[in-house]
């Protein structure tokens, strides 16, 4: 099986940064589409940074121009760096990546277990 470990949450100020580490580990053939969501109390899971095999991204308008986010594919790792952090960015943070395993013919979805980031304001 596969596991995802996300790293690098916690607290800071409103305006500063952080860099969350996913890195993924077990029987990897490739990784496809690798992702960051984010669910605050009360309300759904979101998109907010993904990036393709390809090098494309794709960001939620909320993060646009402050987040970025950039995988290693030889570390089987994606990051998503945080700048300019606003209260509204508090959240727990789930990596996702989609995931072939040896001898499988599909990619399989899996999550990590999530980050807290809490902003203060």
């Amino acid at each position: 099986q596969v596991q995802l470990v996300e790293s690098g949450g916690g607290l800071v100020q409103a305006g500063g940064s952080l860099r969350l580490s996913c890195a993924a580990s077990g029987s990897i053939i490739s990784i496809n589409t690798m992702g960051w969501y984010r669910q605050a109390p009360g309300k759904q899971r979101e998109l907010v940074a993904e990036v393709y095999n390809t090098g494309t991204t794709n960001y939620v308008d909320s993060v646009k121009g402050r987040f970025t986010i950039s995988r290693d594919n030889a570390k089987n790792t994606v990051y998503l760096q945080m700048n300019s952090l606003r209260s509204e960015d508090t959240a727990v943070y789930y990596c996702n990546a989609d995931v072939r395993m040896p001898l499988a013919f599909a990619y399989r979805n899996y999550w990590g277990q999530g980050t807290q980031v809490t902003v203060s304001s």
